[in-house]
């Protein structure tokens, strides 16, 4: 029997992926986190086949707590599920130890298979993604895009801040002071040659970063 554990914020997320699962005949769904550091507690205290994790939770998450499971416990595969189908995250994701990234609008038709493969010491990436990573290998400059240029946290302030958020709504949900996040705000833009929020928000949308509706739903 494959023992999971799945961490997400959201209550009616963690149950659908329990319904999904509840038929496979060899995953059981043994903890759930709803945070990082819940996530992380649990970790430590359970013994896990794999873990599912959600990129973006309170607290503790993303690339950090990929870096920080990993760190403690290199052998416990992680499957990331992410709400966006071409996720720049999945490369940095899939660098700092991630052993499978899945879309969650895929999760009903492939989540199975997903954990079945990285449990078993293999690796996950859906067809979507797969794509895009082989894109942006293809196209990419020899030096790298601008945005390739900037650290996991960076880039995460980064695609905040092309979303629409501000510095003190970000300082929020990343638990980081004011100031932090406008020093990164600052170095983003001198690392990119940006000299403004709306040239950022412009440079990710024609980067395909995020769309539109991303930066003006905020």
């Amino acid at each position: 029997m494959i023992r999971i554990l799945i961490a997400d914020d959201h209550d009616i997320l963690r149950a659908g992926l329990k319904h999904i699962l509840q038929d496979s005949g060899d995953i059981v769904v043994a903890g759930e986190a709803s945070d990082g550091h819940q996530a992380l507690a649990q970790v430590r205290a359970g013994h896990w086949d794999a873990i599912v994790l959600d990129l973006s939770m309170p607290g503790k998450s993303g690339i950090e707590l990929i870096k920080q499971i990993k760190g403690e416990f290199p052998k416990l595969p992680i499957l990331i599920l992410s709400m966006h189908k071409e996720d720049l995250y999945a490369v940095r994701a899939l660098k700092a130890g991630a052993a499978g990234y899945l879309c969650k609008d895929s999760a009903e038709t492939l989540l199975v298979q997903a954990i079945r493969k990285v449990a078993g010491g293999g690796l996950f990436i859906d067809q979507t993604v797969a794509e895009k990573l082989a894109l942006e290998m293809l196209t990419a400059p020899a030096n790298g895009a601008p945005h390739s240029r900037l650290t996991d946290r960076e880039y995460q302030v980064f695609l905040l801040l092309a979303r629409g958020h501000g510095v003190t709504d970000i300082s929020r949900q990343l638990n980081l002071s004011v100031k932090t996040v406008s020093t990164h705000k600052t170095r983003i833009q001198e690392k990119m040659g940006l000299g403004n929020t709306a040239e950022l928000i412009h440079y990710a949308i024609r980067h395909q970063l995020v769309d539109d509706a991303d930066s003006l739903a905020e």
